[in-house]
């Protein structure tokens, strides 16, 4: 199951999507979009620009706080993770979506693959440096476009074997 949730997410999950129909033999995936972004400019025109399929499911969210719309998501992703039962989620990026899909899998038993794991500073004052250390905790396989950035996972204490790089083009 593929999450996607907001602009970044978007230019993220579209090479892996491509990748994962070139061999359909090997992956049966579903696309869920949270919604967390959801207008014309910020959502529908990137999945066309990019030749990503139209969402499998929508969970439209919507906008609020950081609180509401994490909590909004889990409640629903919790719903589709539970009618789908899927073997992994594959998060991307660092954004209220990633979060919240990932913490709602972790707690239903289901493994996640986050891509772009931890790639900012060590800023913890930085909000989207506390989701980071959130996601870093709970997936079980940790992505990095680069070898340089191994120092920051050490630094966080992670497990090396949970991390690998990641050629992004």
């Amino acid at each position: 199951m593929n999450v996607v949730g907001a602009r970044p997410n978007f230019m993220k999950m579209a090479p892996i999507i491509e990748a994962m129909n070139r061999s359909p033999e090997q992956f049966r995936h579903l696309l869920v979009h949270t919604g967390q972004h959801y207008d014309e400019k910020m959502s529908r025109s990137f999945f066309s620009d990019l030749g990503m399929p139209k969402p499998d499911i929508n969970l439209e969210v919507g906008s609020g706080s950081h609180a509401e719309q994490t909590a909004r998501i889990m409640v629903e992703f919790e719903k589709v993770c539970l009618e789908q039962a899927p073997d992994l989620v594959i998060v991307v990026g660092d954004v209220n979506s990633t979060m919240a899909c990932t913490i709602t899998a972790k707690k239903l038993g289901i493994k996640v693959a986050h891509v772009e794991a931890g790639l900012r500073s060590r800023d913890m004052s930085m909000p989207r440096r506390s989701t980071d250390s959130a996601l870093m905790s709970c997936a079980i396989t940790c992505s990095r476009p680069t070898t340089s950035l191994m120092k920051t996972y050490q630094l966080k204490g992670s497990r090396r074997t949970r991390f690998f790089s990641l050629a992004m083009s």
